[in-house]
């Protein structure tokens, strides 16, 4: 039988500490295959951006000694996936795409902006099972690599990857999307968990004027405690220190009742339903 085929990609770049712990994750699972960005691509959501010269570029990869099949390109998380289906997998897709371990959380309504979750959701939209795994580090990690203990989040990252390969999703889920909290070991339960309405990230300028530049911001977490949901990730991770699993769905349709919707909507401002205020 054909040894199941795992894509490992990212939004951190081809030299991810991360990365390198999602296929150490990985490993004997599969054959493993490595696309990822040339460059750092943290935020790119699932952007289809990348300059027309951008091609597969081979690249030296080695894991314990083993050489691992993998390429770099010049181009967001989620065109990279493009491109490499259109190339690589012409006759055999992966049984499995794993995205990630990404430097930082990707949960709340900010999900939207992940790279990581973009290139899960892109292959996703291809037919191809995928998982987003993140490791909850301090901010200043996100756009430079730091030196951190990947034990726990490696092994998450296993556990679903091993859950999920070679299985037919449940209707209606796209993707999982795996958060790692900073103090998790392998021992730390994992919860289903629901992706909270809260952006968690915010990007503030501290004395905003016309004048003021984009790199005067600076993200930082903001939080409305008494209003966050105890089933979400964002509870999960920051309240209870649990490892979050939260099932995305790509179509983003609001699961509003269809007849209080219409009626609202018929009403105009006036109409003051239960829930569609």
């Amino acid at each position: 039988m054909t040894r199941p085929l795992i894509l490992l990609c990212n939004d951190d770049g081809i030299g991810s500490p991360g990365l390198r712990a999602a296929v150490e994750a990985v490993s004997g699972l599969g054959e493993l295959l490595v696309v990822a960005p040339k460059t750092q691509q943290t935020a790119a959501g699932r952007s289809l951006v990348g300059p027309d010269h951008a091609v597969l570029e081979p690249v030296s990869y080695r894991i314990s000694g083993r050489k691992i099949r993998a390429y770099q390109v010049e181009c967001s998380p989620a065109m990279l996936v493009d491109l490499a289906f259109a190339i690589l997998f012409t006759d055999r897709k992966p049984s499995l795409v794993v995205s990630g371990i990404n430097y930082g959380e990707n949960a709340g309504a900010a999900v939207t902006a992940s790279g990581t979750v973009g290139a899960a959701l892109e292959a996703a939209s291809l037919g191809v099972p995928s998982l987003a795994t993140s490791r909850q580090v301090e901010i200043k990690h996100h756009l430079r690599y730091g030196r951190l203990d990947w034990s726990a989040a490696k092994h998450f990252t296993r556990i679903f990857a091993k859950k999920l390969l070679g299985r037919r999703f449940p209707e209606g889920v796209d993707v999982f999307n795996l958060n790692v909290p900073a103090s998790a070991k392998k021992s730390t339960p994992w919860r289903l968990t629901r992706v909270s309405r809260q952006s968690y990230f915010a990007f503030e300028i501290a004395k905003p004027t016309l004048s003021s530049k984009l790199g005067d911001g600076r993200v930082k977490v903001r939080l409305g405690h008494d209003f966050l949901e105890k089933d979400s990730d964002i509870h999960a991770l920051l309240h209870d220190h649990v490892v979050s699993v939260s099932p995305l769905t790509s179509d983003l349709t609001s699961r509003v009742d269809a007849g209080k919707l219409s009626a609202w909507l018929s009403n105009g401002a006036r109409s003051r339903q239960p829930g569609l205020q």
